[in-house]
């Protein structure tokens, strides 16, 4: 025998072939009647023998069934060991989150069902081809979740489980657009940071720190080993992991103070019995996902995002949500209403003033008690229904005087020292430490359909006593995000640059995250005073002068994509106004206002560089040219199936009539 294939074969096992061709099968009998034969279609009577060939019990067929979803990724051990490892720590554990929901279903007399689509960890893929993937992803994932449930047609109603960046809004999206069955979601909640080390966001800056000198090899290995304290949960900041668990709450979707849970502890397991009991007792009243997310829910999700200074990437997920349901999506006029009325509340990473960890936000009373806060000033939809079977204003009634309230505040004084009040804020105190409102959406004649920036993020030190950052440099113009990097890294960047990086967009890349850099600029000395600009997106944990989304794209026509090295341009945000601009005002030693900018930038043809990535897989083009025909980033990169339908008959009856014309000439 050949030797490679001797060592692939491995030995010949003892009774390898003493290979069974039948069994006796299941013990017991179905419990069929006559009608049951008689009416049911065969899909339900198969049902019934796969459920015992998998080992349920005949006698406890016919409860209710109820699929579980989660995005469970890898495979663990009886004691938690790694078999074969995920992608990250916020779907590593959430399998038991599943276990214990499908044990209390069974104990309520019901039949679980399982299953997973595993999701990408953003973290991972930050400056590789992997980030292609990410925002697509959300869609597809979505797509298959709702396959899923399709494909149990007996299910009774469906508890999602995710965590993550891209897993739990792909979930919520999926549960959303079922809008006939009872359906609740369970945060994967978060992982702890190191009692000594850094947290998972500063630990993603180890290269750049170190060809800066400011990190020795061995300290970066040292630190890197510990920064993900515990296996499981979302990274121990408010990113769009975090964030996206706060949405999930303030829709109505989860259980009260659900959001930011400590993975693997007895509150976080405990979380799935009471979701599962939640979710029995929706479908016995015949409560519904149209009940729980409604218009008053959105504002609800809004008016919370704004209060913990969330990333900017639910600016993409939160409208997702919203057209999944057959709601009105929000549009820029409404997030700036919302962000103009809401105060910010959280002192958290990455926003600060004092950088919490995510499991002191959840000790110091998470959502509901930043909802408290907004009740007082009259920012929620109190008669907003909830999956507890509560409106928003029963649910909070009882929050503020239970003792899980009292017990879990108390404990973050006890165990950190720290005053719950320094966490999550009353508005008095929070206006006195100077935190301001999450979102500014500049405008201008580089972004004529405008921008994101998260203008809580900008570092204090380099805005105005006006509360106004004003910066006007001359542009530094990439087309790679890895050139971009190697500038930083090798000193092509300097205090007062102004970086632009364009194609990156859904056409170029799919709406890559641009992480390495924001990341980079926060941790280096001078990084504070360059602002940077793209038409990609930024990970929920940056920080600084950071602007994205510039609409149109470089790659749509936008005019980000005829900026040339040298350009002057002039960028102004009103963090207390929420208002900002971004204009091209100058090449060369010339000056001009920006409508004169707005003639020179249409006149100029692309950038030389500007292209679509050549490594852009053609699932990811189809999902950019998907997505454009529904509306684009603005409308949350949804597949709007009309719009899409309407766009590909008008394109096949122009080519039918262009080659007819062709025939008669």
């Amino acid at each position: 025998m050949n030797q490679a294939l001797r060592t692939i074969m491995g030995p010949e096992a003892p009774g390898l072939y003493d290979i069974h061709t039948h069994a006796a099968g299941p013990e017991g009998r179905l419990p069929l009647t006559a009608d049951m034969l008689t009416e049911l279609p065969s899909g339900d009577l198969f049902g019934l023998s796969q459920n015992v060939g998998m080992g349920w019990k005949p006698d406890r067929l016919l409860g209710k069934q109820f699929l579980i979803l989660s995005t469970q990724g890898g495979i663990r051990a009886e004691d938690g060991t790694p078999v074969a490892l995920g992608f990250h720590t916020g779907h590593w554990e959430v399998g038991l989150l599943a276990r214990e929901a499908a044990r209390e279903i069974a104990a309520l007399g019901g039949v679980p069902f399982a299953a997973a689509v595993s999701d990408p960890c953003d973290g991972r893929s930050q400056g590789t081809t992997g980030m292609f993937d990410s925002l697509p992803y959300r869609n597809d994932a979505a797509i298959v979740f709702r396959r899923l449930i399709r494909s149990l047609p007996t299910r009774k109603g469906v508890i999602g489980i995710g965590t993550c960046d891209k897993g739990l809004p792909a979930m919520m999206i999926a549960l959303a657009g079922m809008r006939d069955l009872p359906t609740i979601v369970v945060p994967g909640g978060v992982t702890l940071p190191p009692t000594d080390g850094e947290d998972a966001a500063k630990i993603q800056t180890i290269g750049a720190r170190y060809a800066h000198g400011q990190l020795t090899l061995e300290e970066a290995a040292d630190l890197g080993c510990r920064a993900c304290a515990t296996p499981g949960g979302g990274c121990q900041f408010l990113g769009t992991a975090a964030s996206a668990q706060v949405v999930a709450e303030a829709l109505g979707m989860t259980l009260p103070h659900a959001a930011l849970a400590p993975s693997g502890q007895p509150v976080w397991l405990e979380l799935a019995r009471q979701s599962a009991r939640a979710m029995r007792r929706m479908a016995d009243d015949g409560t519904t996902t149209r009940d729980i997310v409604t218009d008053a829910a959105l504002e609800n999700a809004m008016a919370v995002h704004a209060a913990f200074g969330g990333s900017t990437n639910l600016l993409l997920h939160i409208p997702a949500v919203a057209h999944a349901a057959g709601l009105r999506i929000p549009d820029v006029g409404d997030w700036t209403r919302v962000n103009k009325a809401v105060p910010r509340l959280v002192s958290v990473l990455p926003n600060g003033p004092e950088y919490h960890p995510t499991v002191r936000v959840f000790l110091a009373g998470g959502v509901p008690e930043v909802m408290l806060h907004l009740r007082k000033f009259g920012l929620l939809r109190l008669d907003a229904r909830t999956v507890s079977g509560e409106t928003l204003g029963d649910v909070l009634d009882w929050w503020q005087d239970s003792e899980r309230r009292h017990e879990v505040r108390k404990r973050l004084l006890a165990v950190d020292g720290i005053d719950p009040d320094r966490v999550i804020l009353p508005p008095a105190q929070a206006a006195a430490r100077g935190l301001t409102s999450t979102v500014a959406f500049p405008v201008g004649n580089l972004a004529p359909e405008g921008s994101v920036i998260k203008s809580t993020a900008i570092d204090p030190d380099v805005v105005g006593a006006d509360g106004v950052y004003r910066h006007v440099g001359q542009a530094k113009v990439f087309t790679s995000e890895k050139a971009a990097v190697k500038a930083i890294k090798d000193g092509g960047i300097r205090e007062g640059d102004i970086l632009v990086l364009i194609g990156r967009g859904p056409s170029g890349t799919g709406m890559e995250e641009t992480y390495q850099l924001t990341s980079a600029l926060k941790h280096l000395p001078f990084g504070k005073r360059v602002t940077l600009i793209t038409d990609a997106r930024f990970s929920g944990v940056s920080t600084g002068a950071c602007i994205g989304h510039v609409g149109p794209e470089a790659l749509a026509g936008g005019p980000i994509g005829r900026l040339r090295d040298g350009d002057w341009i002039d960028v102004r945000i009103d963090r207390n106004a929420l208002e900002g601009s971004l204009d091209f005002v100058g090449e060369g030693e010339t000056r001009f206002a920006p409508e004169a900018g707005a003639a020179i930038l249409a006149a100029r043809p692309p950038h030389p560089e500007l292209a679509a990535d050549p490594a852009l897989p053609d699932d990811t083009r189809l999902w950019a040219a998907l997505q454009a025909a529904s509306g684009g980033t603005w409308r949350g990169s949804i597949y709007d199936v009309d719009r899409i339908i309407e766009t590909l008959q008008a394109g096949m009856a122009a080519l039918a009539s262009g080659k007819e014309r062709g025939t008669e000439a």
